[in-house]
């Protein structure tokens, strides 16, 4: 049974309940009048719908309902605004409209529970990758809109959760912990690990640092959608990318799937000879160029900042 005071007994309830019931009810997914009688609002101030007047009061012009209508349509204007902003490429490729839709429906079905805005987005390629089938069903371009692709076969709504999937990855990455202001590993760090030492290296990746797989080449068009290009949407092909932070500018690298394979191990806490021996195993790899190429890689990850320190050297 709840303690939420009565209405007649108003005048002795904590300004904090009021506004805590007050939040209760404007952000209610499914709108006011429902919120009104959820059992969140309820557990602050039982109040019945019919009488919300003795807790709001109305306006010339407008119902308590009403007013408190406008606040829930503020709240949510926000939020779909916020939202634009944690994935602007995704709202260029989909249109203002279209995405305040699927934004909108995502807050009814993941609506936000956190005291902060970084966590709106972070369901968002989930709700896209869920919706899948939905968004077929809605894309009138198609000869039989009805029809679901099987999960194997990849089409535009795919193309879009990948797209949100990078986009969230920049908000964590930026929102996230990084290195600035501290030492990464150095040069003459890595000069003091003799050549024989190497392949019982494990190293410790800066705690910004992300990795992706994708089913399409998001990255590079992402790229020239901030550079005011108007690509075409990609056809599916297998994409990697890497995500870190550098005095507090998120930086992406297109990666090869080797390349990806060996920085996954190395992430996973690997040695450097086990990594490189895992990425060694990819199919049709040339060992010689393999070989030559590793020296660059580890140079260019350096250079960019993806490893903050030796964390060990295993016995051989």
């Amino acid at each position: 049974m709840s303690d939420a005071p009565e209405p007649d007994s108003l005048s002795d309830t904590p300004l904090s309940a009021v506004q805590r019931w007050m939040q209760a009810v404007i952000s209610h997914p499914e709108g006011v009048e429902s919120g009104l009688g959820s059992p969140d609002a309820r557990e602050h101030l039982s109040v019945d719908p019919s009488q919300v007047e003795q807790v709001i009061s109305p306006s010339q012009a407008q119902t308590s309902v009403e007013r408190l209508a406008i606040y829930a349509n503020a709240y949510y204007a926000r939020l779909l605004e916020c939202l634009g902003e944690e994935f602007p490429v995704l709202k260029q490729t989909l249109g203002d409209e279209t995405f305040d839709a699927f934004a909108f429906a995502y807050l009814q079905t993941y609506p936000s529970r956190s005291y902060t805005l970084n966590k709106l987005g972070e369901n968002f390629p989930r709700f896209l990758r869920e919706t899948r089938g939905e968004a077929y069903a809605d894309d009138e371009s198609s000869t039989d809109a009805a029809a679901v692709p099987p999960e194997d076969v990849l089409g535009w709504p795919d193309f879009l959760v990948d797209l949100a999937t990078l986009e969230w990855t920049f908000t964590q990455v930026f929102d996230g912990p990084g290195v600035e202001g501290q030492p990464l590993l150095s040069a003459e760090q890595i000069r003091a690990i003799g050549p024989e030492a190497w392949p019982n290296v494990r190293l410790e990746m800066v705690p910004c640092f992300r990795l992706i797989a994708l089913r399409f080449p998001v990255n590079a068009y992402y790229a020239a959608m901030r550079r005011g290009e108007k690509p075409d949407l990609p056809a599916s092909a297998p994409s990697w990318v890497a995500v870190t932070r550098r005095d507090y500018v998120v930086r992406r690298h297109d990666l090869t799937e080797q390349q990806f394979t060996l920085l996954s191990a190395l992430a996973a806490g690997e040695t450097v000879g086990a990594a490189i021996e895992r990425a060694a195993l990819q199919p049709d790899t040339d060992v010689g160029q393999f070989a030559k190429d590793l020296s660059l890689w580890f140079l260019d990850w350096n250079i960019n900042g993806f490893f903050w320190c030796v964390l060990a050297q295993d016995a051989e």
